[in-house]
């Protein structure tokens, strides 16, 4: 396991923004990223954030998304030592208030709004209805490794959702479709004295936007069909595009969008297991999210 490198990281950066010193507070860290606060002699401060494959190029989406117009950090400086990256970035202070569902909408119309960007993995309709088939593909590595062993029925699901993929993906390029932030969420919602700004870029790619609206209210809770029609309903009449309440793939609006996040949700999960993680002592943790979210899929699906 590679050996966190956020020493050297914050050090290239100093070098790289002609400063000596700094004073790191810890705000957020786990296994893959981290979070500090800096202070420098001088008493401004910045957000030194660090993250490992497969987050590992957030800088340039948000250099990218501000150049564009989106309201993001500014980024002072980006390095990158062993596969870590690391950022060095505007502080934005602290927040007046949480993000409410107004906020979000407000928040995912300008981004949504905002013009494709080449540099951007694409996920359309051939890259979405491989999703089940791709996860069963982690299935099978895991399986011969000696994981996941009594996960026949994880494997009856997706075979069953591989099969209707074909048709329940259909409609995924009707418009929202462009940046999706994908850790759409309220606490990546900034809102401080100078308005808004998005943070968590690091998963940015060129997809369905219903992916945005539908991680809104989490992945925690049973998903709620009715309650996310209403945050669509919000949408279209804040300058959101009408085609966000469009059925798709034979479903309403709010099931496709449901469906699918959690069918995408699930394929990254079971990557993380094999690949990023790769730690069988999470396997129970993550073989429970996932059957969790394959029984909402069918559900959602109607598979």
């Amino acid at each position: 396991m590679t050996t966190n490198p956020s020493a050297e990281l914050l050090d290239n950066l100093l070098t790289a923004t002609g400063r000596t010193t700094a004073v790191r507070e810890e705000v957020r860290v786990w296994s893959m990223s981290g979070v500090e606060r800096v202070a420098f002699p001088d008493g401004t401060t910045a957000v030194f954030k660090y993250a490992k494959k497969p987050f590992d190029s957030e800088d340039q989406a948000l250099r990218l998304a501000r150049t564009l117009g989106v309201p993001v950090p500014q980024v002072h400086a980006s390095a990158v030592v062993d596969g870590w990256l690391g950022m060095l970035m505007e502080d934005l202070g602290p927040s007046v208030r949480g993000a409410d569902d107004l906020d979000g909408v407000a928040a995912a119309v300008i981004l949504h709004g905002t013009r494709t960007a080449p540099p951007l993995p694409v996920l359309d309709q051939e890259r979405l209805r491989t999703l089940p088939a791709l996860a069963l593909e982690h299935l099978e590595r895991l399986r011969k490794a000696d994981r996941w062993q009594d996960a026949d029925d994880i494997a009856d699901a997706l075979g069953r959702i591989a099969q209707a993929a074909e048709a329940r993906s259909t409609g995924a390029t009707l418009a929202p479709f462009g940046w999706v932030h994908s850790e759409f969420h309220p606490t990546s919602l900034h809102i401080g004295e100078r308005g808004w700004r998005l943070l968590d870029f690091a998963r940015a790619f060129t997809g369905p936007g219903l992916f945005d609206l539908a991680s809104w209210h989490g992945t925690i809770d049973p998903p709620h069909p009715v309650r996310l029609r209403v945050f669509l309903e919000q949408y279209v009449t804040a300058g959101g595009t009408p085609d966000a309440l469009t059925p798709r793939g034979g479903l309403t609006a709010e099931n496709w969008a449901l469906g699918w996040h959690r069918m995408w949700a699930v394929e990254w999960f079971m990557e993380q297991a094999v690949r990023w993680i790769n730690d069988p002592a999470t396997d129970p943790g993550y073989i429970k999210v996932v059957r969790r979210h394959l029984t909402d899929v069918l559900h959602l699906l109607e598979i």
